[in-house]
Parts: C-alpha cells; sequence; structure tokens
C-alpha cells in the first residue's frame, strides 16, 4: 500500500539572482514500511519536497497525501502521524540530552509523566544514558544527531523524514546512526530519506528516486539503476601520469564509451569485461605503459548519477536551502 503519494509538485522561489525552480513537477510514490532514498546533489530539490510532505511549506502546484491524509488541506492531522529531522541537529544546546526530548514530548501534549517516560526509553535505546543528564552544548556532532533523531520519534511515527541526516558526520558516527535507522525500518516504520551519499542510499534504501532540476529523473531499486548503464568498467592505475593520454586513446578503442580519467587513474565502460581486459593490457604492454594496478568492476551508484545528470552527486551548490528569499 502507498503511504506517501506526490504528484506533480511544483515550488519557485526569488533569489537576486532571479526565480529558482526548486520543484518542477516532481511525482513520488512510497510503500508502507520501505525505505525510499531521494538522492541528487545539492540543488537538486530533496530538502523542498520533505518540506512540502512535513507540512513545512506549501507548493505552487501539485498534491501530496500521507496515509490519505491531504497534506494541504489537513497539515494537522498530517502531523500526528509523522516525525522529522533535519538536515543540522534542532536542539537546545543549554538543556541537557534528557530535557530536550522532554520538552519535544510536552510539545507533543504527551502529559508531563509520558514525556519524562519516553524521553527516558529514547535515552536508553539511542545509547545516551551516560550524556543524557549533560548539556548538549558539550555532545559530539554523532551525539546531537542522535538527539535529533530520538526527538523525531517521541511519538512513534508510523512515517519517518530524515533529511540528510549524516552529514557532517564522520564514518565511525555515520555508520552508528546507519544502525539505528535500520532497526527502526525493521520495527515497522516507513523512511523517507534524502541523501547526497550514494553510499548511504545503496546501504539502507529498499529503492531510489534520482532527483535533478526538482524532478525525478530515475527510479528504482539499486540494482536496477546499475543495470541500466550495464556491463562492467575496466579500470587502470599507472605509473606514470604522462602516459594518462595514450592509456586513454587505447581504453577508448575497446570500450564502450568515452573514457574517464583522474590523475593517474582512467576506465571505461566495456560490453564483455574478460575480454576487453586482456586486449587493454595487451595494447598497454606493447605500448611500454606500466601500470600500478589493473582489473574490473561493477557499476556503482555514482556512474548512474553521472551517466543520468553529466556530473556526480556532490558537484553543485546549494539552491534548495532556507536562505531562499521570498516564495513566487
Amino acid at each position: 500500500m502507498t503511504i506517501i503519494q506526490a504528484e506533480g509538485l511544483k515550488k519557485t522561489y526569488t533569489s537576486k539572482s532571479g526565480p529558482v525552480h526548486a520543484l518542477a513537477g516532481l511525482n513520488l510514490s512510497v510503500p508502507q514500511g520501505t525505505v525510499k532514498a531521494l538522492l541528487g546533489p545539492n540543488g537538486a530539490g530533496k530538502t523542498t519536497a520533505v518540506k512540502v510532505l512535513t507540512t513545512l511549506i506549501r507548493p505552487d502546484e501539485g498534491t501530496a497525501h500521507i496515509d490519505g491524509i491531504d497534506v494541504l488541506r489537513n497539515p494537522k492531522a498530517a502531523r500526528r502521524i509523522i516525525g522529522a529531522s533535519g538536515q543540522y541537529a534542532a536542539v537546545d544546546e543549554n538543556l541537557t540530552g534528557f530535557e530536550n526530548l522532554e520538552m519535544v514530548g510536552r510539545l507533543y501534549h504527551l502529559g508531563a509523566r509520558t514525556a519524562r517516560k519516553r524521553a527516558q526509553e529514547l535515552i536508553e535505546q539511542f545509547e545516551l544514558t551516560e550524556a543524557g543528564n549533560r548539556p548538549v552544548k558539550g555532545f559530539s556532532g554523532g551525539m546531537r544527531r542522535r538527539i535529533d533523531l530520538a526527538g523525531a520519534l517521541v511519538i512513534n511515527p508510523k512515517i519517518l523524514f530524515l533529511d540528510e541526516p549524516t552529514t557532517g558526520l564522520d564514518p565511525r558516527s555515520r555508520l552508528a546512526l546507519w544502525e539505528i535507522i535500520t532497526q527502526l525500518v525493521n520495527d515497522g516504520t516507513t523512511l523517507l530519506l534524502t541523501t547526497q551519499y550514494l553510499e548511504e542510499a545503496d546501504h539502507l534504501s529498499d529503492d531510489i528516486a534520482v532527483i535533478d532540476g526538482g524532478k525525478v529523473i530515475a527510479e528504482g531499486t539499486s540494482d536496477q539503476l546499475k543495470a541500466q548503464i550495464g556491463g562492467h568498467r575496466v579500470v587502470v592505475t599507472l605509473v606514470n601520469e604522462a602516459d594518462a593520454g595514450a592509456a586513454r586513446e587505447i581504453l577508448a578503442r575497446h570500450g564502450d564509451g568515452t573514457p574517464a580519467v583522474n590523475d593517474r587513474t582512467v576506465e571505461v565502460s566495456v560490453v564483455e569485461g574478460p575480454r576487453a581486459l586482456q586486449y587493454v593490457l595487451s595494447d598497454l604492454g606493447e605500448a611500454g605503459i606500466e601500470l600500478h594496478d589493473a582489473g574490473m568492476r561493477r557499476p556503482t551508484l555514482d556512474d548512474v548519477f553521472l551517466k543520468l545528470t553529466g556530473h556526480k552527486a556532490e558537484d553543485e551548490t546549494s539552491t534548495d536551502s532556507t536562505e531562499m528569499e521570498t516564495a513566487k
């Protein structure tokens, strides 16, 4: 059953440089009990889409429904069944972790006793018992993110929205947060996740929607998206960067497309991986080009994104931000 449905969402902002089309007819569907990742660069429209679905802003055009509730006509009802965590931890630094969660519970009108009980449950669930009674201003980045995510779960929401939840975290903290998110989904929560980290989308999601220019340009599972560009990649790492031009010509001869060059690494898409690699190595040897490494690999989501959009997922600067001046 579809639990999140958006159709034809459009949103235009006015900035100093002119109108910016944050959403340009975005369509989105998320089945209940699944993880949907919105994958795209900064400025693609991911955050704007989440803000519409969580009732924070209204679109210029289009419709949005959460568990059958019209988000635009009945935002209060939608808020009762959702939780949301933005790109930056929304916590009061002068309060303790426990006090932050208790405050969120009181804002949801849970009552003093229930709010305290729920705060303590979440402190234990997120392994913050030792730090729960310390002011948040002394927390690490990973601990702040955990408190913020805990705050989004105070009412045990049916649907959870996470907008780039691991931005700025070190690898260890990112992995820890992934474990928490995975457990939430295993417990039945439906999750809409925005990210510009390809590995994160690959690891966490059941389904991925690639967003660019304010609309979905491709959709499917990670494997389905990778299958769109098919085949293997032949990758060689050169001893001498000066040989990159000659190596590029050789890989182009045996590849299916234009080779990519990154310093001493040259790679190209191929139809028959083992045979192409054999020919490439033979020609490189005849040309006297020394290799540090050579091999094959399967396509990644980075390859998918590059082919679909013409740029990598982290290449663009943000236009999808709260710094927009006025809604048009």
